[in-house]
């Protein structure tokens, strides 16, 4: 006799539920096979005039109380009370409850209908009201049957068992969590806005290769893939930069692009394989320009969409409305970490450093990677309030301007939020013999087994050499914005379909 293992009361073991849902699956098939018989097909009905939404009728209840409406969905709930029931139908907008009378739909119809199951796709004509009770109602005139839905929603049952199978059936996820929609309902908005602002500044939104021939305009490693025709190995784009600015080289001043790129690296609550990257170059502006384009976006999404520059991320509350602090690389690691790289000359300097407060370095780091090092370790989690982090090393930022009072070091900025890198953004390099040194470096990295080193790329040496004006070019990861915005913990929360590792039976 196969044991209980001590399940609670009412509690089924994993064999008898899945038996049980056997039986549910098998009855809606024989559901739908009697439906067939009966010349009643819901998969042959190809289109439905509705006139309303929930979300409408609920909103605009004064002006459509006894008025007729037709409205369709998805029969979230159902109570059967003899000759009338009641059920909440959602659609894209919400949830409207519906009073069914059977003679109000006719004795035939009523009969269907209590024989329809939860999840079922309904269709309802009908007069507006409000019952007895205050609900806001429509009373059913019609009902029909418009998809039949052979599968239980998760919630009859045993809800989501786990957060992966959230992400796996986002479908599903969708239609029982109305909240989880409205995260992709403000990305959208999100994505609006970010266009509307920069349209307003006059920039031009415009697209460019998803497959190239050289991995650049970022470190990391890239996916390869193979074209036949060409019979030669493409390289999914890692960041949307290099083409773009040739576009500023060939006569453009403001230009964008919102989209994806992919990075073959780890995954975890910030970092999936592919995401959606705005980048925006400007001609005859600097790091400066691109800091209060940055503040001016961020800040006008929030309004934009939620009515505040004053957001709850979790328990901390973020101020968008005050002036971003900004605060050199070298003085982040001098207030946070007690270490003045203004004082380190030497690469021997920065690694006696290094060893003396437990800082894990490479050989082939140069003193600029160390002091990256140390502001990973020492700034990044007291970084909460928003704060542009600026001049970094040069060895750490090959496509940036180095400083003309002091070449170490470059115009780059990188905007902190969370402890949370939300931007990146430099006064463009545009000295194409500076840039070949810097290109040829990053070749000799890889070489040395630097997977996310870039490769020399010759034509884009070509671009600069017609000669490009000086640049602002600012970089923001569009899904981490999101996250922001919605008070998202992971950023599979705002990608609709999240990379996951196939199922293997």
């Amino acid at each position: 006799m196969e044991e209980s293992r001590n399940l609670p009361e009412g509690e089924l073991t994993e064999q008898e539920e899945q038996r049980k849902l056997s039986e549910v699956l098998q009855i809606r098939r024989d559901k739908l096979e009697s439906l067939k018989a009966e010349g009643k097909n819901p998969f042959e009905i190809t289109t439905y005039s509705r006139t309303a939404y929930a979300r409408q009728i609920v909103d605009r209840f004064d002006e459509l109380e006894g008025r007729e409406v037709s409205i369709a969905g998805r029969m979230m709930s159902r109570r059967i009370m003899g000759k009338a029931s009641f059920l909440d139908l959602r659609d894209t907008s919400g949830r409207v409850q519906s009073y069914v009378r059977r003679d109000e739909v006719g004795d035939e119809r009523y009969a269907d209908f209590k024989k329809w199951d939860i999840g079922d796709i309904v269709g309802i004509r009908g007069e507006v009201f409000r019952t007895q009770k205050g609900e806001i109602s429509v009373k059913a005139h019609e009902i029909v049957l418009l998809s039949k839905s052979l599968l239980p929603l998760p919630e009859k049952w045993h809800g989501l068992k786990d957060t992966e199978l959230r992400y796996r059936q986002r479908y599903v996820d969708l239609i029982v969590s109305p909240e989880v929609k409205e995260t992709f309902v403000k990305r959208s908005k999100i994505i609006t806005a970010i266009r509307g602002y920069l349209d307003g500044l006059g920039f031009l939104e415009v697209e460019t290769p998803v497959l190239h021939t050289i991995a650049g305009g970022a470190a990391a490693r890239p996916f390869i893939t193979h074209h036949n025709a060409l019979d030669i190995d493409m390289y999914m784009r890692i960041a949307l930069e290099l083409h773009l600015k040739r576009l500023i080289v060939g006569g453009f001043d403001k230009v964008y692009e919102i989209g994806r790129v992919f990075r073959n690296e780890g995954i975890d609550t910030r970092h999936n394989p592919e995401f959606t990257l705005l980048e925006l170059y400007e001609a005859y502006t600097d790091y400066h320009g691109m800091m209060d384009i940055t503040e001016g976006l961020i800040r006008h999404c929030a309004h934009a969409v939620l009515g505040t520059g004053v957001i709850r991320y979790g328990d901390v509350e973020i101020d968008l409305d005050k002036p971003f602090e900004r605060l050199t690389m070298r003085d982040a690691v001098k207030k946070y970490g007690g270490v003045d790289f203004a004082e380190v000359e030497t690469l021997e300097q920065a690694r006696a450093l290094a060893k003396e407060h437990h800082i894990e370095y490479e050989e082939r780091h140069g003193k600029g990677d160390i002091l990256s090092l140390f502001f990973e370790e020492y700034c990044e989690e007291h970084l909460i309030q928003p704060v542009f982090i600026t001049d970094h090393p040069v060895d750490i930022s090959p496509l940036s301007k180095r400083k003309p009072e002091d070449p170490e070091y470059t115009e780059r900025f990188e905007l902190f939020i969370l402890g949370r890198e939300h931007a990146n953004a430099f006064s463009e390099l545009n000295d194409p013999i500076d840039q070949r040194g810097r290109f040829e470096h990053q070749a000799a990295l890889k070489a040395a087994g630097d997977e996310e080193a870039t490769d020399v790329d010759e034509d884009f040496l070509t671009a600069l050499e017609y000669g490009m004006p000086p640049t602002g070019g600012l970089g923001i990861g569009v899904d981490r914005l999101v996250m922001l915005l919605t008070n998202s913990a992971s950023i599979r929360d705002v990608l609709l379909f999240p990379t996951m590792r196939p199922i293997r039976d």
